[in-house]
C-alpha cells in the first residue's frame, strides 16, 4: 500500500473513516510511482463505492494483522473493460486520493474473485489488507539522467524513469 501525500501519517482507522462513502477504481497494469500521480497509462476495469462505514468488524487473526473486511453499497460490480488487474486506487467521498493498493493472485493487498476483468461481467473483491507501516519509496538519479524509484519493502524492486 502507498499512501498519497496528505495521508503519509493517518493511522489504520483514519484511513478507514477516510473512505466512507468514498470508492476503490481497479485498474490494469501501469501502476504510477505514487499515489499523488495521474494514471495515465492503466485502463480502469471496476468501481467499487464503499458503504459508510466502508468497513465492518476485523476479521478474526493474529494481533497486528493488516487484513481488513471491505463494506461496499454492492458486493460484486460488472467488469467496464477487458484486462488483468494490477492496482487499485482508493478515494474519499469527495474524490480525494487515499492510497494506491497491488491487486492479483499471490502476495497483494487486494484480491479479487477473478484473475482477469471482461467488461459486463461480474467481479467482486474477496480480500483487503491495509499494512502499516506503508510501502516506502526511494529515489536515486543516476549519472546518466535515469531515476531509480526502489521500495524498501523489496530493494529488487526498481523501476526506471527517465528524467
Amino acid at each position: 500500500m502507498r499512501l498519497a501525500e496528505a495521508f503519509s501519517s493517518a493511522t489504520r482507522d483514519e484511513l478507514k473513516a477516510a473512505l466512507d462513502g468514498g470508492s476503490l477504481v481497479i485498474y490494469s497494469t501501469g501502476r504510477p510511482p505514487l499515489p499523488d500521480h495521474d494514471v495515465t497509462r492503466s485502463g480502469k476495469l471496476a468501481t467499487f463505492t464503499f458503504a459508510s462505514p466502508a468497513f465492518g468488524a476485523e476479521p478474526s487473526g493474529e494481533e497486528g494483522d493488516a487484513e481488513v473486511a471491505p463494506a461496499f453499497a454492492e458486493t460484486s460490480v460488472e467488469a467496464e473493460n477487458v484486462g488483468t488487474p494490477s492496482f487499485a486506487r482508493a478515494f474519499t467521498a469527495d474524490g480525494t486520493v487515499v492510497a494506491d493498493f497491488s491487486v492479483g493472485p499471490g502476495k497483494t493487498e487486494i484480491k479479487l474473485s477473478e484473475v482477469s476483468a471482461m467488461g459486463g461481467y461480474p467481479i467482486s473483491v474477496t480480500a483487503m489488507r491495509m499494512p502499516l507501516p506503508a510501502e516506502e519509496i526511494s529515489w536515486d538519479k543516476t549519472a546518466f539522467g535515469h531515476v531509480y524509484m526502489t521500495s524498501g519493502d523489496d530493494p529488487r524492486r526498481k523501476m526506471s524513469v527517465r528524467g
